[in-house]
């Protein structure tokens, strides 16, 4: 059901937070010179030779650390060893081997876990330092030199990463399956309304918040289509993810949420929108993915012939960043409106894969341009040549322009407004690359 798991783990201050920004090609752990700057793990996807596969970034491991911060950050890691298919463990080659190498080394070879020992901060190139020998002490066999600042060496390490990862357990679906992931926070009735559709008590249904700890599949195929529901554990603010088994509940859920074509985001109708809200939707929306937002526990709302319309106004000012979501609302307990969220499902996933040919953009960008004039700076206007739509899941549009610098955001945005208003694109995020004629992309 799922990607393989790299995890990068280590003492602190090794420089593990570097060489997983290196190995995912961006920078989204934070890294700075002071131990214990990572407190929660990190994940992203990343490839190498055609697999696919999640690095986990962790908290530097003190094993005989008695501060409290430290004390989690090492059961944080614990819980990413148990879960992960591969393990980095990150030495320093300046420091030499220490003891708490020593001990985090015993720690991996009892978990039983194909270790790969990288020794960073090699930064020289060339036949490696003395030093590096020092690393077969350990006992994990071969130490691999790494500068993660620089990237020399990782390929060597991510090759032999790359023989130990299992085959993907992901089930595959035919493309005529749409994924739906249902994402929220803790207790909004996700679980609730998977076995509403389901049928059956497929998930646990509690009233306790983070009943469901992993993502579960349920295959429906009824007159709207063909679809799999995953169910995920609820994605709670860090602060308030304590337990450590939940802290793989958010592993998960994000996962599910890479893997879906539709995200369902649930919202709990006695609650409303919270920040948090934002950060899941946040999430699915920066992804690509197709949304709805469904309030859930709607029969238990006292209402009269304005509420609905009220909420939905409400909504609309709290989804602003989202603006092309639609909202239903529902019950997951009664049934109700769940026959509107199957049709929901489907048309978001229809416009999250809709191709526009070129003529048809370039149609509505004349008028657009014609309408509003492109914005000038300093005697020079604005030029855009034409644009084409060179892929879907998001539909992703490439404008050619003389001076990207002009297109402003605003411009960008009233462009993408008309593009909506023409051909619809509800309920999907939709993306544009700028270039510059005999330029780079912006």
């Amino acid at each position: 059901m799922s990607l393989p798991i790299v995890a990068v783990v280590g003492r602190p201050n090794v420089g593990k937070s570097t060489l997983f920004n290196k190995l995912i090609g961006q920078r989204l752990s934070i890294v700075e010179d002071t131990p214990g700057v990572t407190r929660d793990r990190i994940y992203s996807k990343c490839e190498w030779r055609g697999k696919e596969f999640m690095v986990v970034d962790t908290g530097g491991i003190e094993p005989e650390s008695s501060d409290v911060i430290l004390a989690q950050m090492r059961r944080q890691s614990q819980l990413a060893i148990e879960k992960a298919d591969v393990i980095i463990l990150v030495t320093d080659i300046r420091c030499g081997v220490t003891p708490d190498d020593y001990a985090v080394a015993e720690m991996l070879q009892k978990s039983g876990k194909p270790v790969i020992l990288c020794v960073n901060k090699v930064d020289s190139l060339g036949e490696p330092p003395l030093e590096l020998y020092e690393f077969y002490n350990l006992g994990l066999g071969e130490p691999f030199p790494v500068s993660s600042v620089h990237g020399h060496g990782t390929g060597d390490m991510l090759d032999e990463v790359y023989k130990y990862l299992p085959e993907s357990d992901e089930q595959q679906y035919d493309e005529e399956f749409i994924k739906v992931a249902v994402i929220g926070k803790p207790n909004a009735g996700k679980s609730s309304l998977i076995n509403k559709i389901a049928g059956e008590e497929r998930v646990i249904v509690s009233d306790i918040a983070g009943t469901t700890r992993d993502s579960t599949d349920t295959v429906v195929e009824n007159e709207y289509g063909k679809f799999v529901f995953i169910d995920t554990a609820g994605i709670r603010k860090k602060s308030k993810v304590t337990e450590r088994v939940e802290h793989y509940s958010v592993l998960r859920a994000y996962m599910a949420i890479d893997r879906s074509d539709v995200c369902v985001i649930m919202l709990d109708a006695a609650e409303g929108f919270t920040e948090q809200d934002s950060k899941v939707a946040g999430y699915a929306h920066e992804q690509g993915k197709a949304c709805v937002v469904a309030v859930n526990k709607w029969d238990l709302v006292e209402k009269d012939d304005k509420t609905m319309q009220e909420f939905r106004t409400k909504l609309e000012n709290d989804f602003s960043f989202m603006s092309y979501v639609p909202f239903v609302f529902i019950s997951a307990k009664t049934g109700q409106r769940i026959n509107k969220l199957y049709e929901l499902i489907k048309y978001t996933n229809d416009q999250n894969s809709m191709r526009i040919s070129t003529g048809m953009l370039n149609d509505v960008l004349a008028y657009a341009t014609t309408r509003v004039q492109p914005p000038s700076d300093k005697g020079r206007r604005l030029k855009i040549y034409y644009m084409t739509q060179p892929s879907t899941k998001p539909p992703t549009f490439v404008t050619f322009v003389n001076r990207a610098d002009l297109f402003h955001f605003s411009y960008r945005r009233y462009i993408e407004n008309q593009i909506r208003s023409t051909f619809g694109l509800e309920g999907t995020p939709v993306r544009f690359v700028v270039r510059e004629r005999g330029g780079n992309d912006k």
